[in-house]
């Protein structure tokens, strides 16, 4: 049985999620105080097969490459956000579009979920979505930085509302105190969803 610890980590908010499942472990957005995430690895004697970013943005890779470099890792990243990221090539397993990764007991899909930046992707693994930037419990991440596109986010909101209703969403930040929903909810409750497919709906 997969468990998900939600790392609360850096001056913004950022979610960086452990998973586990026996004494495998995964990665998804380590951007910051690698120190209290090793200290975690080491005190449930967890050994780490995998890093998964959403995107390159610095608050979500900021500070990894020590920890790549420590456990011989390389981690996974949308081509398209490689440059954003900043990081060296030799910490990163770059990848381009759909995905799915075996990784230890852990399979990984990517999808991806351009808007927020260029090479955005959710990662889906079992009935759990690490949505990192992309939505939010009520909302979604900005269109109006560099990278960004509020019409490649409407059609990324949009696949998303095509997922199951009971697929668990993990946002990669606790805005207004939460950081986890459910597709279902979201497309009842998230305005920028429901214009999504209200658009569709209309040029349909």
């Amino acid at each position: 049985m997969m468990n998900i610890e939600v790392l609360e980590l850096g001056p913004m908010g950022n979610c960086t999620y452990l998973l586990s499942q026996g004494q495998d472990a995964l990665l998804i957005d380590p951007g910051w105080d690698m120190n209290f995430i090793e200290h975690t690895l080491t005190q449930k004697n967890l050994t780490l097969r995998g890093v998964f970013f959403t995107h390159g943005h610095f608050d979500h890779v900021k500070d990894c490459e020590p920890l790549l470099r420590a456990h011989r890792l390389q981690g996974y990243l949308e081509e398209n956000d490689v440059a954003l990221s900043g990081l060296p090539l030799e910490v990163l397993h770059p990848y381009r579009g759909e995905q799915t990764f075996a990784v230890g007991p852990f399979t990984v899909h990517a999808i991806p979920t351009p808007g927020h930046t260029a090479g955005g992707v959710c990662l889906q693994i079992e009935d759990c979505l690490f949505t990192g930037d992309t939505l939010f419990p009520g909302a979604c991440g900005r269109v109006d930085l560099p990278s960004s596109d509020a019409r490649q986010m409407r059609k990324s909101l949009l696949l998303l509302s095509k997922l199951p209703e009971d697929t668990r969403v993990y946002a990669g930040h606790n805005y207004g105190g939460k950081c986890s929903s459910f597709i279902g909810y979201e497309r009842v409750h998230n305005p920028f969803m429901r214009h999504a497919i209200k658009d569709e709906k209309v040029i349909s």
